[in-house]
């Protein structure tokens, strides 16, 4: 049996602890092949590059491991990988992350690790985005890598019917309190920024991005923002379709002509 082909990338940059993490977990399941970006990427969502050129720098060639650092967004990285790097090859498995801080809720949206999973699943290849619940500088990864291993293993054997694309999120506990995984749905809410102003020294002002986010429905038990609260890890399956098709029949009536 030909070995399994799983492609990794992440948007904390090729260097990033999470995914150093996720490739150590994944190792045994396959040869890896990463292409990150060279830098941190986050928030970038679904960007790519278009007025500049991609640079692609081989980081790493062993037995199992291929790494490479790309210059781009997390999604030029797949792109970068699946349509030159793996053209002729058949990849198994793509998976991003391991991100640092969550990707739950409407953060799906703006995440860069996402984005980079999303446009996996658009190649019909199964694929993972992994994020950790801790923005901590020493965020402690071991609970997120058994939490991926697991997921991996199991989507693995079950060889689901392609598109699929999970968002998976892992609380911040030690293992020993980690409570299991709840497949769930994204939560409902929103972020409310805060922009700290400041002046440099030659007296422009610039400002800094901050900001909370609001969960709409705190008590619904079956959302990823509870599981996480509650030690579990949160699995949302996604879907790219943002038609409103509650609204399509009466929405029709007032505008069709």
């Amino acid at each position: 049996m030909n070995e399994r082909l799983i492609f990794l990338t992440n948007d904390d940059g090729v260097g990033a602890r999470g995914l150093a993490r996720l490739i150590e977990v994944l190792r045994p399941f396959g040869h890896i092949v990463v292409v990150a970006p060279d830098g941190a990427r986050s928030g970038m969502s679904h960007a790519i590059t278009m007025n500049a050129p991609l640079f692609l720098r081989k980081l790493r060639d062993e037995p199992g491991l291929e790494v490479y650092a790309c210059s781009g967004t997390p999604v030029d990285c797949v792109k970068m990988a699946l349509d030159h790097l793996l053209v002729d090859r058949r990849v198994d498995l793509i998976c991003s992350g391991i991100n640092h801080g969550s990707n739950a809720a409407i953060n799906v949206l703006y995440s860069g690790t996402m984005g980079a999973a999303i446009e996996g699943g658009f190649y019909n290849v199964p694929s993972i985005g992994f994020s950790l619940d801790d923005h901590s500088l020493d965020a402690d990864f071991e609970a997120a890598g058994l939490v991926a291993a697991e997921i991996v293993s199991r989507i693995l054997d079950a060889r689901p019917a392609t598109p699929l694309c999970l968002n998976v999120n892992v609380p911040k506990v030690r293992p020993e309190d980690f409570k299991g995984i709840r497949v769930c749905r994204q939560c409902r809410g929103h972020w409310r920024e805060d922009f700290f102003r400041r002046q440099n020294p030659l007296g422009h002002e610039y400002f800094w991005l901050t900001g909370a986010f609001k969960n709409a429905e705190p008590d619904a038990t079956d959302t990823d923002e509870w599981a996480l609260a509650h030690g579990y890890a949160s699995v949302v399956p996604i879907q790219v379709d943002l038609t409103d098709h509650a609204r399509l029949e009466t929405l029709g009536g007032v505008l069709d002509r």
